[in-house]
């Protein structure tokens, strides 16, 4: 998919790596300057010949200071892709054992990290009557997932912000929507899937059963979805939530 972007400034966050990134490149690819955000400093530093500022989501007054910086240097902001978020390998417990400070943690960053980045641009969007905002959910806020209540609360809360931004700021020009993936390979989830042998692990060969195409996605393919929403030509998609999973919130895959 080639789109048009020539003269479009895109601000996305979490942008170090993974879908990220690849969303990030995809973006540039397609004409867009792009600025790469993320909170590590280091990751960003290896990436060469782009724009990169170090962001914390979850800091107010520092989010606010980057987006003035980015508008004082470029003019504008047209497509912001909130997409920095974290999840918890450490803590698949009941609700009633989930420690206090990792649920503050993941909605910090997964569910105010939105709103925060979103609340400093969306006055630029105003002005210029024009923006594309998109959202980075997964299918944990459509289908709730056991013992990761903290993530599924946080994504389930950004399908609703996204609706409720857009019907809010439609009238200006501005067009929310959320791309929610479902598995997807990274750098961070490769061991989770792969096991020493270069095969899915036996716990990931139960998940891929429920999946209709029998894999995880790439990043790749999550960056194309959000490039489709960035697009000139998608200018009648608003509030909308893009499932990226194979199929597997279509339905229960069995054999009965």
């Amino acid at each position: 998919m080639k789109v048009d972007l020539a003269d479009r400034v895109a601000l996305v966050t979490g942008a170090a790596r993974g879908i990220g990134r690849a969303i990030a490149d995809l973006l540039g690819a397609n004409g867009a300057h792009v600025v790469y955000t993320d909170v590590d400093e280091a990751a960003l530093a290896s990436i060469t010949g782009a724009d990169t500022r170090c962001l914390d989501v979850t800091d107010v007054d520092g989010t606010q200071q980057t987006v003035d910086a980015i508008i004082a240097d470029h003019g504008r902001i047209d497509i912001l892709v909130n997409n920095a978020g974290v999840n918890t390998a450490d803590h698949r417990v009941p609700i009633d054992e989930f420690p206090k400070a990792e649920w503050d943690r993941l909605l910090a960053v997964d569910l105010d990290g939105p709103y925060h980045v979103s609340k400093a641009v969306i006055p630029s969007m105003r002005t210029q009557q024009y923006g594309r905002i998109i959202n980075i959910s997964s299918i944990a806020g459509l289908v709730p997932l056991r013992l990761q209540s903290a993530f599924v609360a946080a994504k389930a809360g950004v399908v609703n912000l996204t609706k409720s931004m857009a019907i809010e700021l439609g009238s200006a020009g501005i067009l929310v929507n959320a791309v929610a993936p479902g598995s997807t390979l990274t750098d961070g989830t490769r061991q989770l899937f792969y096991g020493d042998d270069g095969m899915f692990r036996e716990s990931m060969q139960e998940l891929l059963a429920h999946i209709p195409l029998g894999r995880p996605g790439d990043v790749e393919e999550i960056a194309h979805a959000v490039l489709f929403l960035a697009a000139p030509e998608s200018s009648y998609v608003n509030g909308h939530v893009l499932v990226v999973d194979g199929g597997w919130t279509a339905g229960y895959v069995r054999n009965f």
